[in-house]
């Protein structure tokens, strides 16, 4: 499988099948599947914590943190996308509707360039 070659929707079957094999459905509620995303986020963070930016950036393309980069960064998607299957959500139209609503705070001629917040340009 590939992003390239891969339609979202194959990837959302392929999560809630996983978790209906295993009748985990019953432990997936939007509150627990949040706070799971919320503790994979953590242990993909601890794999950078004290870094600067260039060593993150170096770092992260080595086999060693790579591979447990790949791991933990897994377990954040796949408990996000069994997320949008529980709570009924369209990933592609919620990402969609996101990206617009971020064009518009974060306008090209105002943000190229700056990381600061929308309220700050």
């Amino acid at each position: 499988m590939s992003d390239a070659d891969t339609p979202l929707q194959a990837v959302k079957d392929r999560v809630l099948a996983f978790a209906r094999e295993r009748d985990w459905e019953q432990f997936h509620s939007p509150k627990n599947l949040s706070m799971a995303i919320a503790a994979e986020a953590a242990e993909l963070m601890e794999h950078f914590l004290w870094q600067g930016l260039e060593a993150s950036r170096s770092d992260v393309q080595t086999d060693q943190i790579r591979a447990k980069v790949e791991e933990e960064l897994a377990d954040v998607l796949i408990y996000a996308i069994e997320f949008a299957n529980v709570a009924g959500l369209d990933i592609s139209e919620i990402i969609d509707k996101k990206m617009q609503r971020n064009a518009e705070k974060y306008p090209v001629a105002k943000a190229k360039g700056r990381s600061v917040k929308y309220t700050e340009l």
